[in-house]
């Protein structure tokens, strides 16, 4: 269960800088890599999400950075309302969202409500080693319309819920030191999820409509 509701209820108690740090930059593709349980409230997925943005998707973080308790600093997707995240979603036509689940298994969860692009994604993900899942009707689905990865200008976003036990590989620990050492597991994942935006960043670039987009 959340302390925070909302990013309003987290900011009256929590110190920017101090306790939270937000990082972002805008790309210029329309498409935005998010990872808002950032830092250590799940460890691995900024750097995730900084790596698969580059320099031509925008991103963005919010990254626990206190000695302890930063899992206090979670506020569920379908009520993150920070305002930059929010900016930053506004301007985009496609989101992935990065986040980072407890299980032990290997695998990585593909949710949100864009089951085009998250197809896209598993196979990719499939194709150089990396077993991923089809997330639906389950508490990690991200089909909930408030869900964050759903509310750019699509329509419908990408959630990928990245297990412990496959983060584990990507790192040699999930330590902010050892989160520093990435092994080819990392460079992988980052590379197999950017391929699946390739195409629809091409169409963005060259302004082909994108089906689901108003």
């Amino acid at each position: 269960m959340d302390i925070y509701a909302n990013y309003q209820q987290l900011q009256r108690s929590e110190i920017i800088n101090k306790d939270f740090r937000i990082l972002w930059r805008e790309g210029s593709s329309g498409i935005a890599i998010l990872s808002i349980h950032g830092g250590e409230i799940e460890p691995g997925t900024t750097q995730l999400a900084d790596m698969i943005a580059g320099w031509d998707h925008s991103f963005y973080t919010f990254q626990g950075i206190k000695p302890r308790g930063n899992l206090g600093l979670h506020i569920t997707s379908n009520h993150f309302d920070e305002p930059i995240a929010l900016e930053i979603v506004c301007i985009s036509e496609i989101i992935v969202s990065i986040h980072g689940c407890k299980d032990e298994e290997p695998l990585v969860y593909v949710g949100g409500q864009d089951q085009e692009i998250g197809n896209l994604i598993r196979k990719e993900l499939a194709e150089v080693g990396l077993p991923a899942v089809e997330c639906v009707g389950m508490e990690l689905s991200g089909e909930n319309d408030r869900n964050i990865c759903n509310l750019c200008g699509r329509g419908m976003g990408v959630q990928l819920e990245i297990s412990r036990g496959l983060r584990m590989q990507m790192f040699r620990d999930l330590t902010p030191e050892g989160r520093t050492h990435r092994t080819e597991v990392f460079y992988r994942f980052v590379e197999a999820v950017r391929a699946a935006l390739s195409p629809y960043a091409m169409m963005l670039l060259e302004g082909t409509p994108l089906q689901g987009t108003d």
